[in-house]
């Protein structure tokens, strides 16, 4: 009988001629190939700058609710629609990925994000500001999950978790430009005229389309399969039986992270200077703790959910995030330094557990629906999770910010129970 081993059914990785050795602390970056790298450079400007343009908003909250005279719960509304929002964009993205590429599609994401963040800052009224929010959230809904899936194409299976929690911790330094521009912005301008500024900000991503367009291609087997089906793929896949289960446990995982998640990035800037009333400077500091262990809550979640496995990974954050965010919003007045100290491990617990996201969730789906899958959970997931901050801040002038902080937490717990409904995928090759 012969011993030779059947030829390997073909695989999203390159053949070893193609794909640099990916052994070293950046073997997963050598493993990538030059046009691999190219895409994570896209992905991961695109990202940052949809975090950057992301939180022009809750970084100007307080001052855009003195400006238009806003209430806990008109402010909270803001998120809301942006997250609902999202969730279209999301799905639409998702399904353009699928049809016309993975490129294309993002680069209609950041360009629709870039215009209407510009856009706010140019609104008369609180209706209107309102509008090109949601209309913000179409692009920004649809722009993680399109540069995701582009590289975690061109990523080996060995190193797909690392490589996509690296590109998952652009959202930190995103968030970290963007303090330091709120930072200098609101010393500079008096608070009617700076969140104006800080929006108009939001033209930076613009750059990034004309460089993607010249320079970032699909992955080969991606092109190949979206010739094969003649871009005809259908919304509805995700939704048949084979896929119905995944679709459903995928999207209750994000539900609950993505919850918890927007709760703190929402509120912890108000409840930083109204809660605990710290100044424009004091509040970029506190945040400078939270972002530097979001940072590197991503990094490293990126490698362990290589090691643990995707889901051990999201179960351990889960369980540390909701702890964190409990301690978080109970300490007591007069302990700002604990404050200040604890920013540091519930950014980097709330971030590690989204590190494992962007493989997980492309491991889920089949190349032929992959865009449709990843796009339509995640950003389902973002929507239906839009609740928490919204009950946050319809809840803060009775229960305080901190107090109301709690529905972040419950949020995790949600996340946790959703993995019972989802397979392990560690190590499975994208065909």
């Amino acid at each position: 009988m012969s011993t030779t081993p059947p030829p390997p059914a073909m695989t999203t990785q390159p053949t070893t001629t193609e794909r640099p050795a990916d052994d070293g602390a950046l073997g997963w970056f050598r493993a990538l190939g030059p046009r691999g790298r190219r895409a994570f450079a896209g992905a991961f400007g695109g990202y940052a700058l949809d975090s950057y343009d992301y939180f022009t908003l809750p970084l100007s909250m307080v001052a855009l609710a003195a400006y238009f005279g806003l209430d806990s719960g008109q402010t909270g509304l803001f998120t809301t629609v942006t997250l609902l929002a999202s969730g279209l964009g999301g799905a639409l993205a998702g399904v353009l990925a699928d049809r016309v590429g993975r490129v294309r599609a993002l680069m209609i994401t950041v360009i629709t994000y870039a215009v209407f963040t510009v856009a706010c800052g140019f609104a008369p009224n609180f209706e209107t500001l309102l509008v090109f929010r949601a209309l913000q959230g179409v692009g920004f809904g649809g722009e993680w999950a399109v540069g995701a899936i582009l590289v975690a194409e061109y990523a080996s299976a060995k190193h797909r978790g690392r490589t996509l929690g690296v590109i998952q911790s652009s959202w930190a330094v995103g968030w970290g430009l963007a303090v330091l521009v709120y930072t200098l912005v609101f010393s500079v301008f008096g608070d009617d005229m700076a969140w104006r500024v800080m929006f108009w900000t939001g033209a930076l991503p613009a750059l990034l389309v004309v460089w993607m367009r010249r320079r970032v291609q699909d992955a080969p087997e991606a092109i190949a399969v979206r010739e094969k089906s003649a871009g005809q793929t259908s919304f509805t896949a995700i939704f048949k039986p084979g896929l119905l289960r995944t679709t459903i446990f995928a999207g209750l995982l994000s539900t609950g992270v993505q919850g918890g998640y927007y709760t703190l990035a929402t509120w912890v800037p108000t409840y930083l200077k109204s809660d605990r009333g710290l100044s424009v400077v004091g509040t970029g500091g506190y945040l400078t703790f939270l972002i530097s262990g979001a940072f590197l809550g991503y990094l490293t979640g990126g490698y362990l959910t290589d090691r643990l496995g995707r889901r051990r990974n999201i179960w351990l954050f889960a369980l540390l995030s909701a702890v964190c965010i409990l301690a978080y919003g109970n300490i007591p007045e007069g302990s700002n330094t604990l404050l200040l100290v604890l920013g540091f491990p519930l950014g980097f617990c709330m971030s590690a557990i989204f590190s494992g996201f962007g493989s997980f969730l492309a491991e889920l789906y089949p190349t032929a629906v992959r865009g449709t899958g990843q796009g339509f959970t995640y950003n389902a997931g973002r929507a239906v999770g839009a609740v928490f901050p919204t009950t946050v801040g319809f809840l803060a002038d009775s229960w305080g910010v901190g107090g109301a902080l709690v529905f972040g937490a419950i949020g995790y717990g949600i996340a946790a129970l959703a993995l019972f409904g989802l397979p392990e995928t560690r190590g499975k090759e994208l065909a």
